[in-house]
């Protein structure tokens, strides 16, 4: 089982927000899963130049991720993809390790 794996959709999304941001050839997208939300693990995305001592570098769809140890523990199998509808617009993370999770998705226990 693959740690986290990147839909087409959300490839795209990110390699536009790379390019936009100037750090396409500089930075990777960092997925942490942090304390706090209101079901007690959240989710955070940003893009990073520095890969970590115990960084897990991950290539999916075209895209390099970087994810800390800590955070591989609970995103083992999880998907990453972007949604842009009437009803909602954003990158959605389907974790199968999530026991539970909040209205808005961005929160997760486990």
């Amino acid at each position: 089982m693959e740690l986290v794996t990147v839909t087409e959709n959300a490839a795209s999304q990110i390699k536009r927000l790379l390019d936009t941001e100037g750090k396409a050839e500089s930075h990777a997208l960092r997925m942490q899963v942090v304390g706090g939300g209101c079901s007690g693990l959240q989710y955070r995305l940003m893009f990073d130049d520095q890969v970590k001592e115990h960084d897990s570098e991950v290539r999916s769809a075209g895209v390099r991720l970087l994810i800390d140890e800590k955070s591989a523990l609970y995103l083992v199998g999880t998907k990453l993809d972007y949604v842009d509808s009437l009803m909602e617009s954003g990158f959605k993370i389907d974790n199968p390790n999530a026991t539970n999770t909040c209205g808005c998705g961005q929160s997760f226990g486990a």
